[in-house]
């Protein structure tokens, strides 16, 4: 299984707008483990970067002056990422400029994107694991533990590189967790056998949420539906 985690930096926000890509970065994983089949590239955009984007960056014009154009890349691109699963965070905007920059190129043997590879977009997946909660690269690399300290720029491949930390750990459920018990239970079935409480026990004590409570949490689960674009799992139940 071979995906490669994307990051692009642009001139500004709208590529219908002119703006263009400025950098492409992309990490190689195979069966989840990390390659170090990297892909990194500056692009010469013809044009300057807005302030906001030039202070995300920091990319400036003097430094892509001697940089190929995007049609003199395209091929070695589209070569490195193809057959793979792309995951991307917040792909419509990295995805969206791409496929604006191979429009301007009219050429036939280049495709959008989402027709070349099967793109998964990090950004949804962590709404829909986290709905509610900020889920921006930072949000989530304090959430999943990930170093993300030499992030005081953006770049498109420290960014891809991080990217790709967050989705394994996102992705990677709890290995490990009960092995040392489960070795022991084949070892000794014994071990393994259910416990049964007493039927003598005191029964357990049931504390009823007062209307004020119910609707609190009523109002907070509407909250997770909208965050959640529908799929918080509690308003599904009939309880």
């Amino acid at each position: 299984m071979r995906q490669i985690v994307l990051d692009t930096e642009t001139t500004g926000l709208e590529p219908s707008n002119g703006h263009r890509i400025i950098e492409i970065g992309c990490v190689e994983l195979v069966n989840r483990r990390l390659t170090g089949n990297n892909y990194q590239q500056y692009i010469q955009p013809d044009r300057e970067s807005d302030p906001g984007a030039l202070e995300v960056h920091g990319i400036t014009s003097k430094f892509l002056a001697d940089k190929p154009r995007f049609e003199n890349i395209v091929g070695d691109f589209f070569e490195y990422i193809k057959g793979a699963e792309l995951i991307i965070h917040n792909a419509p905007f990295d995805t969206g400029f791409i496929n604006a920059e191979v429009n301007r190129l009219k050429k036939t043997e280049f495709s959008k994107l989402a027709d070349t590879c099967k793109i998964t977009d990090t950004l949804k997946m962590a709404r829909t694991m986290h709905p509610g909660q900020k889920n921006n690269l930072d949000a989530l690399c304090k959430r999943y533990e990930i170093d993300n300290s030499q992030r005081t720029l953006h770049g498109a491949l420290l960014d891809a590189e991080i990217l790709a930390d967050v989705y394994l750990a996102m992705t990677g459920g709890q290995t490990g967790l009960f092995e040392d018990r489960l070795g022991q239970s084949k070892s000794d079935p014994a071990s393994a056998a259910i416990r049964r409480l007493s039927a003598e026990r005191n029964p357990l004590k049931v504390i009823q949420p007062t209307e004020k409570e119910n609707a609190e949490h009523n109002l907070w689960l509407d909250k997770l539906e909208q965050a959640s674009d529908g799929q918080c799992l509690w308003k599904k139940m009939n309880l």
